[in-house]
């Protein structure tokens, strides 16, 4: 029975749940605008660089120009260019602008102190680790990161390590809180260790000519190879399996493999190979690899790339550079054998990238590699675009970066001279539109210490 208090309260308490529900929709609704409003102003963040000598790369250099990043990318360029309203304005007099260097091979984000293990993630047990990838190992925190971005370098290809097909390298900018916030392309190709006969000596003092490899060693390295064209040929089996058993249903599907699913996107040609060799056996190894398979072949070292300079030319394999700045390999090399490389390549109508020589801690000196390479026979145009146009196009991520044009990543670079030069400066760094602080521990170490007396 409804007593007359209740008749009284029940209505007060629907009337007090009505008003509640309001003011929490209307809480709510100045929430969503209010983020919104955020959101937009955050999309709407332009930042304008001019009087700046703009290196676009891909196109002529401008004098006095002007550089209009909208929402991360690049929205103008030129010399009469309207300035948006409310845009941040750089004057760069006596500056120049340049596209963010891109490091063809590294292991950036994967290793941090090589001599501790606990900070090393650059290699899996096993031959093949086809589906390992660099990217989910990336530590954006890495301290080596900064440390390459002070000079320039914006973007990155890093790469897993060890056995024969060590996994799938990753392009990177060298900034983000995640992986994926750092992505420009993952995976960028699939990385291979063309198996080598015999010992390669490295540069340095004390370097010395490997003795001839035995027969043991051949037949070792034969076996590699065979393993390694049968896991291909293992591939191209499941692919057909998978298609036949998707397009007819009274098939048994076919188990999933992950190494081999992993290799699909490599016969299919969607995805290129980074192939490492040095040797001119193992460079034409690679190439008849790649004619027997279809792969999309990237040379990644190619000391005697040169030997086989008209194969390469023909099939339009490009060539990413080891260290320009290594010594010879024997004392009977050429002192200048590694120096003058590029220029040889350019010549011979080769396509090559720059790498600052693998590790992790020397990514900051890369663009001497390309300004040595320059000094060395290599059109300065060419070592520029052998640090930023060819890598982007090499790994097909130049509709990206690569160059300053209006549609790209603002991954952009502010230097008070040559950006190859020893004594340039670089005054300011952006990636993907956003300021990159140029601190880091180097910069740390040197205010720390510099008054100490």
């Amino acid at each position: 029975m409804i007593t007359f208090m209740d008749s009284l309260i029940e209505p007060a308490l629907k009337r007090l749940w009505m008003e509640k529900t309001m003011r929490s929709k209307t809480i709510l609704s100045l929430l969503i605008f209010a983020l919104a409003s955020l959101s937009g102003l955050a999309q709407s963040k332009v930042v304008v660089i001019r009087n700046a000598k703009v290196v676009t790369v891909s196109g002529a250099t401008i004098e006095r120009g002007t550089v209009v990043i909208t929402n991360g990318l690049i929205s103008a360029v030129g010399t009469k260019v309207a300035i948006p309203p409310k845009a941040e304005v750089i004057d760069a007099t006596g500056l120049s602008v340049y596209p963010g260097l891109i490091d063809a091979g590294t292991v950036l984000g994967l290793t941090e102190v090589s001599s501790v293990g606990a900070t090393v993630d650059t290699t899996e047990l096993g031959d093949f680790n086809p589906n390992m990838k660099a990217l989910t190992a990336v530590n954006p925190y890495s301290e080596l990161i900064p440390v390459g971005r002070m000079n320039g370098v914006t973007t990155a290809i890093t790469c897993p390590q060890g056995g024969i097909i060590p996994g799938q390298c990753a392009m990177i900018n060298l900034q983000g809180w995640t992986p994926d916030q750092m992505k420009v392309a993952g995976p960028a190709a699939l990385h291979i260790v063309y198996p080598q006969l015999g010992f390669r000596g490295g540069g340095g003092f004390g370097s010395f000519n490997p003795p001839s490899p035995s027969d043991q060693q051949r037949q070792a390295r034969d076996r590699q190879v065979e393993s390694l064209r049968t896991k291909l040929d293992d591939a191209v089996a499941y692919h057909k399996a998978r298609q036949a058993s998707a397009s007819d249903k009274s098939l048994p599907p076919r188990a999933i493999d992950l190494g081999l699913e992993a290799l699909i996107p490599i016969i299919k040609g969607e995805i290129p190979v980074l192939v490492t060799a040095n040797g001119a056996s193992e460079i034409k190894g690679a190439i008849d690899l790649a004619e027997k398979y279809k792969l999309k072949l990237i040379i990644n070292g190619g000391d005697d790339a040169i030997k086989h300079a008209k194969l390469l030319r023909d099939r339009s394999i490009p060539v990413v550079l080891g260290g320009v700045l290594e010594l010879p390999g024997s004392e009977d090399d050429p002192y200048d054998q590694s120096f003058a490389r590029a220029a040889e390549l350019h010549k011979a109508g080769i396509k090559f990238a720059f790498t600052s020589g693998g590790q992790a801690y020397n990514v900051r000196l890369l663009p001497y590699h390309a300004g040595t390479a320059s000094a060395f026979g290599l059109p300065r145009e060419e070592a520029l675009k052998g640090v930023t146009l060819y890598p982007a196009q090499i790994f097909g991520v130049d509709k990206q970066v690569g160059s300053i044009e209006v549609g790209k990543l603002a991954n952009l670079v502010i230097t008070d001279g040559d950006i190859l030069e020893f004594r340039t400066k670089v005054k300011r760094v952006f990636i993907k539109g956003e300021a990159a602080s140029l601190n880091n521990r180097h910069t740390r170490l040197y205010d720390q210490f510099k008054d100490r007396q």
